[in-house]
């Protein structure tokens, strides 16, 4: 039996109907993303009050002339500033000494932080003693990290590296005025080191044991199951701290400070510690401020290309399994 043409609705106004309700579950949607969003955008106010106000006012003194010892100087240069910087020579020398104090940092750690992971991935007598002794590095501040190595290790009369090198006719060596960009490396190493391991760590125990034990039931030996299986399963991990550890050590300043005064010159200056001497040692406000800039964004370019090829290798390995 059908119902009677007047009593079935007509076809416009189950549209209607159907839009009234896709309408309502839209307005729900978007009341509990904003229900899910509410609790985060105090701290997001925050983060754009702190960083990126500041960052606007930067951009603003990069396009003046402003030097603080020369009161009434200021004016506007448009890009002038950004010129200066491109063609000054010391700017090109402290980039280097940068990505060199990067490269070497990151490179080193990595392959200190597996050595170590693979340590601590066995099982021994006392290895949680151990772990917790190689994590603490990490956990002491980088002024007081800088400040040991400078006065306690590098020191050329009383530093515990010229002590133990004695016997090998390099116990009167001033490390940090001979070597001083190394001897910073040296200080970041050191730190950076257990959180390499930490990472690198823990994706050794997310890896599957049977594979492993497959691998050896066929026969493989002990570096062929580490470049075959294990090596694979951590480039991802490896990838990870690599990033982070270059994001951080871009923004290198304290240890530095504290132990080279980025001499002598700008032996051991890097891209922060010239700014800051340029800012507040030669007073010149307008150049510091577009060599900010210059290193924010190149800074931004190439963590978001980094990052990038991190989250593809992530999401690509979990999709495939």
């Amino acid at each position: 039996m059908t119902a009677p043409a007047a009593q079935r609705p007509a076809p416009d106004a189950d549209e209607r109907i159907r839009a009234v309700r896709e309408a309502k579950e839209e307005q729900i949607s978007r009341a509990e993303g904003w229900r899910r969003r509410g609790p985060l955008l105090p701290a997001l106010i925050f983060t754009i009050v702190v960083t990126q106000i500041p960052f606007l006012f930067t951009l603003y003194y990069s396009t003046q002339s402003w030097n603080l010892v020369s009161p009434g100087s200021r004016r506007f240069v448009g890009l002038q500033n950004y010129v200066d910087v491109f063609q000054d020579s010391q700017f090109w020398q402290v980039t280097l000494n940068t990505v060199i104090l990067i490269v070497g940092t990151v490179l080193i750690s990595v392959i200190l932080g597996l050595f170590l992971a693979l340590l601590l991935d066995r099982a021994f007598l006392g290895r949680g003693i151990a772990r917790t002794l190689l994590i603490t590095p990490f956990l002491v501040t980088p002024v007081a990290s800088a400040l040991i190595w400078k006065t306690s290790m590098f020191d050329p009369v009383f530093g515990i590296v010229n002590f133990v090198l004695s016997p090998f006719g390099l116990g009167e060596v001033d490390w940090i005025s001979r070597f001083p960009l190394p001897a910073v490396m040296v200080a970041l190493v050191w730190q950076w080191t257990p959180f390499m391991m930490l990472l690198i760590l823990a994706g050794l125990q997310s890896m599957p044991r049977d594979i492993l034990e497959a691998g050896r039931v066929d026969g493989a030996g002990a570096f062929a199951l580490f470049r075959e299986l294990t090596l694979p399963h951590l480039r991802r991990f490896i990838e990870l701290g690599t990033v982070l550890g270059a994001i951080y050590l871009v923004n290198t300043f304290d240890a530095i400070y504290m132990m080279t005064q980025g001499g002598p010159g700008t032996a051991s200056s890097n891209l922060p510690f010239y700014i800051y001497q340029r800012a507040f040692l030669g007073f010149d406000i307008g150049q510091a401020a577009a060599m900010g800039v210059v290193v924010v964004i190149g800074t931004i370019v190439i963590a978001t290309f980094a990052l990038r090829l991190i989250f593809t290798s992530f999401t690509g390995k979990e999709e495939a399994a």
